[in-house]
């Protein structure tokens, strides 16, 4: 990927290195921190170099009579505005220039005291924008962004404080071919989504790998999201219970389990901590009235947690386990969290993930299996 605004714009850090130095840099910091659990060769999966991700965000600079988008600076002092981001995925790039024209065409309706553009996209060409304002949205607004929408082809929201209007979807519906079947998927504008859909695909594959190793019993998932690996990894299991503690993801996963006709799966709004205190008999939710917890099998456990690893009782609950597929965006963390969890499983594979090329972020995986 070449962009203009390599050592200026903070997006990217890594813009002094070829793609494939950036793999190997890569894959030699997770290789070493997985090193005392893990000796055999990761197994890297890469990224396209660029129109790779399907959402983003951009500030919005104003300076004289018009505006742009803007990003931080990589000193980390001020902002940097753009004029290309060949980062986003085509449906984002298509809309996002257009987009900006009509703002500044209009300054005292899209312009005014716009602070920010998010933009949500699918591989389908879908694509929701979110337009974030210092001030209250009217009814001439929602007027000039339904015109908006209809000549970008795209859905257009609008927020404020303690403010938010939806013309058409808050969501879009993204299709991915995965393990040779099509999964449907609502993604909901203020839900967390994969941001790379082409390495996302590669990361539920690898996991479906892992479970097909297993082939047996029932399958338990935390942190599960709007359903993204608990949908596929159903087709290879008796039941499954999937936990999660935003309701706005609990809300998606269970009309993605709609959409995709299965009904194997047991969506529940438990943190994890709350996940453990239930499985243990250490306390009783409401929320999981009807679910007979006692009647699950568990053979196989998927944990993709956030930066900060997993908590000391949920690593004890899944130490239970026989079979672990630890998904991490952090491989400090899932370096820390394997010197407990190696007491009583072994890492049987290791991945590695390129979510966010150009940077200094890596995805990561193991899968482990009861000694």
């Amino acid at each position: 990927m070449i962009c203009k605004h390599f050592g200026s714009c903070g997006s990217c850090g890594l813009y002094d290195l070829s793609y494939p130095e950036q793999l190997q840099r890569k894959e030699e910091r997770v290789s070493s921190l997985l090193a005392p659990f893990y000796t055999e060769e990761l197994e890297v999966f890469d990224s396209p170099a660029s129109h790779y991700r399907a959402r983003s965000e951009f500030r919005i600079w104003h300076e004289g009579d018009r505006c742009d988008y803007a990003m931080g600076n990589i000193e980390k002092k001020g902002a940097v505005t753009i004029a290309e981001c060949p980062k986003v995925i085509e449906p984002i790039e298509k809309r996002m220039w257009k987009l900006l024209e009509k703002i500044n065409a209009s300054p005292e309706v899209l312009k005014q005291r716009l602070f920010s553009v998010e933009f949500l996209a699918t591989t389908t060409d879908e694509c929701l924008i979110t337009m974030l304002y210092h001030r209250r949205l009217d009814d001439v607004w929602a007027s000039e962004a339904r015109l908006l929408e209809a000549e970008l082809n795209c859905k257009i929201m609008g927020r404020s404080r303690k403010q938010k209007v939806i013309l058409s979807d808050e969501f879009v519906t993204e299709k991915l071919e995965i393990d040779g079947r099509t999964f449907t998927y609502v993604q909901y504008e203020s839900g967390f989504t994969q941001p790379n859909p082409v390495v996302n695909v590669k990361m539920i594959e690898w996991a479906i790998t892992q479970a097909k190793k297993v082939g047996h019993g029932d399958f338990l998932e935390s942190y599960c999201g709007l359903g993204n690996f608990t949908l596929p990894l159903s087709h290879y299991f008796e039941k499954v219970l999937a936990t999660e503690i935003s309701k706005r993801s609990i809300h998606a996963a269970l009309e993605n389990c709609k959409l995709n006709g299965i009904d194997n799966i047991t969506f529940t709004r438990l943190a994890s901590e709350e996940m453990t205190e239930a499985l243990n008999g250490v306390r009783e939710f409401s929320r999981l009235k009807g679910i007979d917890l006692k009647s699950y099998n568990f053979s196989t456990v998927l944990v993709d947690p956030p930066r900060a690893g997993l908590d000391e009782g949920t690593i004890k609950l899944i130490s239970n386990i026989d079979n672990i597929i630890y998904i991490s965006c952090n491989p400090e963390t899932l370096a820390r969290d394997l010197e407990t969890l190696t007491l009583t499983h072994e890492v049987k594979e290791a991945a590695m993930y390129d979510q966010f090329p150009h940077t200094e972020h890596v995805e990561s995986g193991v899968f482990l299996v009861r000694k």
